[in-house]
């Protein structure tokens, strides 16, 4: 069994100290194997934004919890056109972390994280093909028992989770990178960048796309909310490649709590859902 505390879209410089300091106090009570923040770090790539989110990974570093990060295209700078073009991610290196394909193993998971933002896309995201022969060859190595698990900040499907739910757009060269996703034997597919909770099998999107179940979280700590949907994250207890519980971790105006959960089974071809009561009212998966 791993737990795993999905975070998303935390966005310093746009963000909540009260809902922040609390999310710390709840990862620390809970201590997940690993949590993993999908991008969007910052609100607008700026030195100071980046010194705070630094320090807010510090201190869950410090309290003894691994975790593994990618940018989001708020990581990368807006208005500052020449270094957005030429230097784009130069402030996440150097604040967060050079490495723009972290990987995280332990007995259970394997955890890739693929860096999907770009210099010349404002909102949207892109995969490139050495990225996708990156994700296969990681994968290959990984022991068939162990859950595969990747991370990016742009999903890699068109959801139903747009603007006015319209189809929310995936990332450039989208039929190819479900395909890589496929055939790496991804078992699940972390992203954020739309703040809503959301959850579904990627073989009821595209046929090509293997038995991954996708799964997106909502912002987690700032103050750029979707919808009806509060600040929130999603907290992952994985028991196999084939057997998962997701629950969503909601601010309620005072505190993190526990929230809906929904037991994902993994059988004859599909995700099977089985909502299971929660503590306290939140989002559900879709």
């Amino acid at each position: 069994m791993a737990l795993i505390a999905h975070l998303s879209d935390v966005h310093f410089g746009a963000h909540d100290p009260r809902v922040v300091e609390a999310s710390e106090a709840w990862l620390r009570r809970h201590r997940p194997d690993l949590v993993v923040i999908s991008g969007d770090l910052t609100q607008r790539a700026r030195v100071r934004q980046f010194r705070e989110a630094a320090a807010y990974l510090e201190r869950l570093r410090a309290a003894g919890l691994a975790v593994l990060t990618v940018p989001g295209n708020h990581d990368v700078p807006l208005y500052d056109v020449a270094r957005r073009l030429f230097t784009p991610l130069r402030r996440y290196r150097r604040y967060i972390t050079h490495d723009l394909s972290p990987w995280f193993e332990n007995d259970e998971v394997a955890v890739l994280g693929i860096n999907t933002s770009r210099a010349l896309a404002v909102t949207g995201g892109r995969i490139n093909r050495s990225q996708m022969q990156i994700i296969e060859e990681r994968f290959r190595a990984v022991e068939s028992q162990k859950t595969r698990i990747l991370v990016t900040h742009h999903p890699l499907f068109a959801l139903p989770i747009g603007k006015g739910d319209a189809l929310g757009g995936a990332v450039g060269r989208s039929e190819d990178a479900v395909a890589a996703l496929g055939r790496a034997g991804v078992h699940l597919a972390l992203a954020g960048h739309f703040h809503r909770t959301y959850a579904e099998a990627a073989s009821r999107m595209m046929e090509t796309a293997g038995h991954a179940l996708v799964v997106q979280a909502g912002t987690a700590t700032s103050t750029r909310l979707r919808a009806e949907e509060r600040q929130s994250f999603n907290w992952l207890d994985v028991r196999r490649h084939n057997d998962l519980e997701l629950q969503v971790i909601a601010w309620d105006g005072h505190e993190f709590r526990h929230g809906n959960r929904v037991h994902y089974t993994y059988a004859e071809g599909a995700w099977q859902a089985r909502p299971l009561r929660g503590e306290a009212a939140a989002p559900p998966p879709e």
